[in-house]
């Protein structure tokens, strides 16, 4: 994997990593977690929550690193998911799992496609175990950021 470095100006700017910034994602993907379960709504909907607790979490390894996507490149999602070796150590088969959740949730908004109920599940079980490592990456690592 190219150095988080190297992305500067293709994928990935600098910025200067807060404890702020840091709580703010992980609150917000412990909340689309939490709305990920709500049977009540749609699979889509909750699947929606679920991927979007991931790439907040993605986001927050980032930022804890000095650094944050381009929003306004092409990929800046997958930049995020790709990344995560680095900044939170995640293992090559888990971040695979990740990507294919991401073109799931790109086909489901773009094209309209139906989300299956395990699809579901398992957005909801990688944003959890996503959160935890997230956690104790900080905890271990930065802990002044939470």
């Amino acid at each position: 994997m190219t150095s988080l470095r190297n992305l500067v100006g293709e994928c990935l700017e600098t910025l200067a990593p807060s404890r702020r910034s840091i709580v703010r994602l992980l609150e917000g993907a412990a909340r689309h977690i939490a709305d990920a379960k709500v049977a009540a709504v749609s699979p889509e909907t909750r699947f929606a929550s679920a991927y979007t607790a991931i790439r907040m979490l993605a986001d927050a390894g980032l930022h804890a690193h000095g650094y944050r996507t381009l929003t306004s490149r092409p990929g800046h999602r997958r930049t995020g998911i790709q990344t995560l070796s680095t900044t939170f150590g995640v293992e090559p088969h888990v971040i695979v799992r990740l990507d294919a959740l991401r073109k799931q949730r790109n086909l489901a908004e773009y094209s309209g496609d139906p989300v299956p109920e395990a699809t579901v599940a398992e957005s909801v079980l990688q944003a959890e175990a996503l959160y935890r490592v997230a956690n104790t990456w900080l905890e271990a690592n930065r802990p002044e950021l939470l």
